[in-house]
């Protein structure tokens, strides 16, 4: 354990300029009594730590002091060979630097580990595109890629509905979700979020911008992909479900928030276990389908032209199945 740890002071080190007793305890979360041992013992070891004092004062290493790789796990190193992600970032423009880095951290590997690559390979592939859509990245995707790494401010084309509007965003990040690229840029005092495929044209240029600090792309996305699927919800319907039925609905709802409002608007069970909940859907459209998906599971009670679809659907499959004998004489028994 204690080895662990300074293995992890030692790297906080090499990538931070300077940390104090104070933050690499809350890093390590130890005591700061604790630092000061480790810190002694790294020093016994040879290692060139040493202590400034004073208010911009901390624990930093000699000049260029680097340590190499050797106290990475097999499940680090081939954890680090599947977060490489080749073909978002061969998307990007950047298969090249992905390659070349890959190259150093396995001339940092102990032999013993240098088979990771092979062996994540073998056994992990991410294939990001959806089913029935066009593999290859959109035309301006490693410009705006690159757009994004250097902070640099970008004229751009963007085809909304039947008219294409200029645009000069700051760009913040890039989101790949179900196979599809969103640019997410700063316009004025708010965030956008444009699909990389619908832009037409991009100008980089060389003006630099100040990025936000404390803006959280992560978190960003999370929120306007909620917010997106929330304004999509205009209708609810009444239902009642089974036992069964409602616990096939978390795989139908559109998004786990759905299925939880369903379950959290539930009423008392009756004598059979049904329960009669609201779901919000998109559309009647849409409810037909998903609903039609959980058969004799769900009764449509509002609105009334579900309930005479899935109705009329239920007699059809009825009409069906009480005509196949006829239509099938020679079927065995």
């Amino acid at each position: 354990m204690r080895a662990s740890r300074l293995l992890s002071l030692l790297l906080l080190l090499q990538t931070r300029e300077a940390l104090t007793a104070a933050e690499l305890a809350r890093e390590l979360e130890v005591s700061e009594r604790t630092v000061y041992r480790d810190v002694l013992a790294l020093s016994a070891a040879g290692v060139p730590i040493y202590a400034d004092r004073g208010r911009a004062g901390g624990y930093r290493l000699l000049g260029g002091y680097r340590t190499r790789l050797t106290g990475m796990t097999r499940d680090e190193a081939e954890a680090l060979f599947l977060a490489g992600l080749p073909g978002p970032a061969g998307d990007m423009g950047l298969a090249d630097a992905v390659a070349a880095a890959e190259l150093k951290l396995l001339a940092a590997l102990p032999p013993s580990l240098r088979d990771a690559p092979a062996r994540t390979g073998q056994r992990f592939h991410l294939d990001v595109p959806g089913w029935f859509r066009e593999t290859g990245p959109p035309p301006w995707l490693s410009d705006l890629a690159g757009a994004v790494w250097r902070d640099r401010v970008v004229r751009l084309r963007y085809r909304r509905g039947d008219r294409e509007v200029e645009r000069e965003p700051h760009p913040y990040g890039l989101v790949l979700k179900s196979g599809v690229w969103y640019l997410v840029a700063r316009v004025d005092d708010a965030y956008r979020t444009y699909r990389v495929d619908r832009v037409t044209h991009v100008e980089v240029g060389t003006e630099t911008f100040d990025r936000d600090a404390g803006f959280d792309l992560a978190g960003y996305w999370r929120e306007q992909a909620e917010a997106f699927l929330r304004s999509m919800l205009r209708v609810e319907v009444t239902i009642r479900l089974s036992p069964a039925g409602l616990r096939r609905l978390r795989f139908l709802a559109d998004a786990p928030f759905v299925y939880e409002a369903a379950v959290a608007a539930a009423g008392e069970p009756d004598g059979q276990g049904w329960v009669v909940t609201r779901l919000p859907v998109e559309s009647v459209e849409v409810a037909y389908t998903q609903l039609l998906a959980l058969g004799p599971e769900v009764e449509v009670i509002e609105p009334p032209e579900l309930r005479s679809r899935l109705a009329e659907a239920a007699m059809s499959v009825a009409a069906l199945y009480s005509t196949a004998d006829d239509r099938f004489p020679d079927r065995p028994a």
